[in-house]
């Protein structure tokens, strides 16, 4: 993991510590404050005189402020990232992290995903091969790959899109054109964002009134619970308008970067591991004659 790999280089945490935890890596790279941007009143004061704070789940309104000071790494990268983050959230059992293969292998079977096992590992005869994690537990009858079955099943797909690159080309762009717009989820996050300013100020107010003036309170909780329960709604559309946003962004890039690739790739004799990373979202496995591969455009082709 990345906090294997820091704390083997011997380099400091934020907090100077010489040993990281996936949680610090994880705060790191999903601070907005890294692309430049910043999200005020994470935290908030309860108690001036105490100076008491706690997280803000709502009490106050939150302000996103884009663009407030200098990168240190571009929009971009970090968007790719989250998106990353949300895809292994999702993807039960199928980042190990073992090699570029490990993440990359579906069971057309039951949909699980292939994991690295090592035969004969304690003496010549031993080799690495990719089998379905849940193998034993669904009674999954694909076969296992080894890594030039990998390897062949995707030279022979990337040279069968090669081969049709103008017309894959062609469809990928319109595609693109209609899968990734964001206009209309730009208008609904500004629309709700708006809301959501309206309803923190109308629950700041209903707050100092209350503060300032004797008023029913059975009345006061009735009235501060329906603004709250309004917010909480609010807020949960805004991130998932957000989050949909983001995704749509990443989508396009992705698929520019897919675009790229093929536009300027020939017909290829080898495996090349670049080309696997940059084209490939994964593979299916449903027999030894059948395995079909997926490209990061959505094109399944069967090797």
């Amino acid at each position: 993991s990345i906090a294997r790999e820091l704390t083997s280089r011997g380099l400091e945490t934020p907090a100077r510590k010489k040993r990281w935890y996936p949680g610090t890596v994880e705060s790191i790279l999903t601070n907005e404050k890294y692309k430049g941007d910043a999200l005020l009143q994470k935290r908030f004061t309860v108690n001036f005189l105490t100076k008491e704070t706690k997280a803000n789940e709502g009490e106050v309104p939150q302000y996103y402020v884009e663009n407030n000071h200098e990168a240190i790494i571009s929009p971009q990268v970090f968007d790719w990232v989250q998106e990353e983050i949300k895809r292994r959230r999702e993807g039960r059992g199928r980042y190990s992290g073992v090699s570029i293969f490990s993440s990359k292998i579906k069971c057309g079977q039951c949909g699980g995903w292939y994991g690295a096992k090592v035969w004969h590992s304690t003496d010549k005869y031993r080799r690495t091969i990719y089998r379905c994690n849940d193998k034993f537990k669904s009674h999954c009858k694909t076969p296992h790959l080894t890594e030039d079955d990998i390897k062949e099943a995707f030279v022979r797909a990337v040279n069968q899109l090669i081969e049709n690159k103008a017309d894959v080309l062609d469809s990928i762009t319109l595609l693109k054109e209609r899968l990734t717009d964001t206009e209309d989820l730009e208008e609904e996050r500004d629309r709700i964002s708006t809301d959501l300013n309206l309803l923190a100020d109308k629950i700041q107010q209903l707050i100092a009134e209350n503060a300032r003036v004797a008023q029913n309170q059975d009345d006061y909780d009735r009235n501060y619970n329906e603004l709250v329960s309004r917010y909480e709604a609010a807020k949960t559309q805004y991130d998932k308008t957000c989050e949909a946003i983001q995704y749509r962004k990443a989508r396009s890039r992705q698929m520019d970067s897919f675009i790229k690739e093929l536009r300027n790739q020939d017909l290829i004799k080898e495996f090349d591991a670049r080309l696997w990373g940059s084209l490939v979202d994964f593979i299916t496995v449903y027999s030894k004659d059948d395995i079909r591969v997926t490209f990061k455009d959505g094109t399944e082709i069967r090797a």
